[in-house]
């Protein structure tokens, strides 16, 4: 059996998505972190719902568009804002066991790879920003949909030349390990909120707390 490959979701997963507020969070305020969560949510929901009418626009430009709506649900934080937030969502602060856990995969031999929703000027912003070292970084911008679209993660395969099952999926996010489960992939849920479980019918080979566990995985 081939060595697997380690695939992973970048936003959530290797960079938190609340860094950005985190960076700005004395000038934007008390509503700061409800500001943030509603951000992340309609920044996917953009992506569901876009997919499911065949239309794409880029992460990017959803992620402008879920900020806009967010700071008008939150009329306490300053519109001026928005500049800075998005500047630092381009670099988000990765989560300190991501460079580590990425170096001594491939210390063990082992490819490593990025899937994301994310467009590829955001993700090599982010990847450079935070020094991380890995084979491939693939964007659901060539495919133009978003996941968990099966065609998403047939870009890791056909990437890579392997089977499905050669594939360790790792994200922090729970509907797209039932995606790539769904899809034939071996997933990790990186449950670092402690969140209660879903998609009982899609379960994870793993659910780990943190990124370092991945290791014993990796032979």
């Amino acid at each position: 059996m081939p060595s697997p490959v380690f695939v992973f979701d970048a936003y959530g997963t290797l960079f938190d998505v609340h860094a950005a507020i985190g960076r700005h969070r004395a000038a934007a305020g008390p509503d700061a972190d409800r500001l943030s969560e509603l951000w992340r949510a309609k920044q996917l929901e953009y992506t569901w719902t876009l997919t499911l009418a065949g239309r794409y626009e880029d992460f990017w430009t959803l992620t402008g568009r879920a900020l806009d709506f967010s700071l008008a649900r939150f009329p306490s934080v300053d519109r001026a804002l928005k500049p800075k937030l998005m500047d630092a969502y381009q670099r988000l602060d990765a989560y300190p066991d991501a460079a580590t856990t990425l170096r001594d995969l491939k210390a063990r031999g082992r490819k490593t790879a990025i899937l994301s929703n994310g467009s590829p000027a955001m993700l090599a912003a982010a990847v450079a920003a935070a020094r991380l070292d890995l084979d491939a970084v693939l964007s659901v911008d060539a495919v133009r949909m978003f996941k968990p679209h099966p065609e998403v993660y047939r870009l890791v395969t056909d990437r890579f030349a392997v089977a499905p099952a050669d594939v360790i999926f790792v994200s922090s996010n729970r509907w797209d390990v039932m995606g790539a489960t769904a899809f034939g992939f071996r997933t990790a849920w990186i449950n670092r909120a402690k969140m209660p479980d879903e998609y009982a019918d899609f379960a994870p080979a793993r659910v780990l707390a943190n990124l370092t566990g991945l290791l014993a995985l990796a032979g």
